[in-house]
């Protein structure tokens, strides 16, 4: 069975602040953006949910929950991964801080399975998984390495164990401004530390894993130099695939142009670019070829466009979405 293809709800909320020329892009908005986008008269399967404020609130009733999951489906979509509201300032806090932080991280992801069999009762996910990271920065995380690994990898293993009660995997996002999971060596060291494969897995991002081959926040574990040759890109990225691969269970379509970029804890990150952006670093479908060898054989069933902190003029165009949609069927074609 060929990849369903999903668009993430999240762009409308990351790097979106009201009462500016960006506020936030509502669930329904975004909906309906995604259910507009069309290529050769295909279209997005379903959609990737971010569980915060304004699109769902962490502590939403049964019944508020029914609502979205039916406005979800009379969009003609299925949900199928869920940002679980791990940091703090939202329901969780750092997986490696104090023990009310690692309390209120596995809180976070209680509170998102709850949502999940909410919707899965619902009739709208069947698929996906739960997706976190350490909700902690790799400055606070570099203060002790091998204590905040172990806090780290205890604090995943009771929120995986959690998970695994409701059906749940969680993966781990990679993503170069959070804390033990900042570079592929330390992603990798997290999740064989934490030790629970069948239930914490690795999300793999285009643009925000393009960052590991360089070193950022981590040059140790640089791959890559500046002015990089074609051949030792394809080599470097055989390698961080190799490592990763086998641990990843959730996916996202990216682009990314080199440059990195941020707002409030998400410090230095990759920055996601228009699918069709000339600047674009990556061969999205050859990098998606290497991450989802036998995917079907660590469950996955999407796959996931992901493009955050873009202007809303650009959300609001038709033409980003069609070439952002363009561009997973060419994924989905190739795999």
């Amino acid at each position: 069975m060929s990849l369903k293809l999903h668009n993430a709800m999240w762009p409308g909320l990351v790097g979106k602040e009201e009462g500016t020329d960006h506020p936030p892009i509502s669930l329904e908005r975004m909906l309906e953006l995604t259910k507009n986008a069309e290529v050769d008269g295909k279209h997005f399967d379903g959609v990737d949910l971010f569980l915060f404020h304004p699109h769902t609130d962490p502590n939403a009733s049964d019944d508020d929950i029914k609502r979205m999951a039916d406005q979800i489906a009379e969009a003609g979509f299925k949900v199928g991964s869920l940002v679980a509201p791990v940091w703090p300032g939202t329901v969780g806090g750092c997986a490696f801080g104090s023990e009310e932080d690692r309390d209120n991280f596995v809180h976070a992801v209680a509170v998102s399975c709850k949502i999940a069999d909410a919707l899965k009762a619902n009739g709208v996910r069947d698929y996906g998984i739960i997706r976190i990271d350490s909700a902690g920065g790799p400055a606070d995380f570099a203060k002790d390495e091998a204590a905040n690994t172990k806090l780290l990898a205890e604090t995943f293993q009771r929120a995986g164990a959690v998970a695994a009660e409701h059906g749940e995997r969680l993966a781990a996002e990679g993503e170069i401004c959070w804390g033990g999971m900042h570079s592929w060596k330390h992603m990798l060291n997290t999740l064989e530390e934490t030790g629970m494969p069948s239930t914490v897995g690795f999300q793999a991002d285009l643009a925000h894993t393009y960052l590991y081959l360089l070193g950022y926040n981590a040059p140790e574990h640089a791959l890559l130099k500046e002015g990089y040759s074609e051949e030792e890109f394809w080599a470097a990225y055989k390698t961080m695939t190799d490592a990763l691969r086998p641990w990843t269970i959730d996916f996202h379509v990216a682009q990314n142009d080199g440059s990195v970029h941020g707002t409030g804890s998400h410090d230095k990150t990759g920055r996601h670019c228009q699918a069709d952006d000339p600047n674009g670093k990556l061969d999205i479908t050859r990098c998606s070829e290497m991450w989802l060898k036998d995917y079907d054989h660590r469950g996955i069933k999407h796959i996931c466009w992901d493009g955050c902190m873009f202007d809303n003029a650009v959300l609001e165009q038709g033409s980003t979405w069609n070439a952002i949609l363009d561009a997973m069927l060419k994924v989905q074609a190739a795999v």
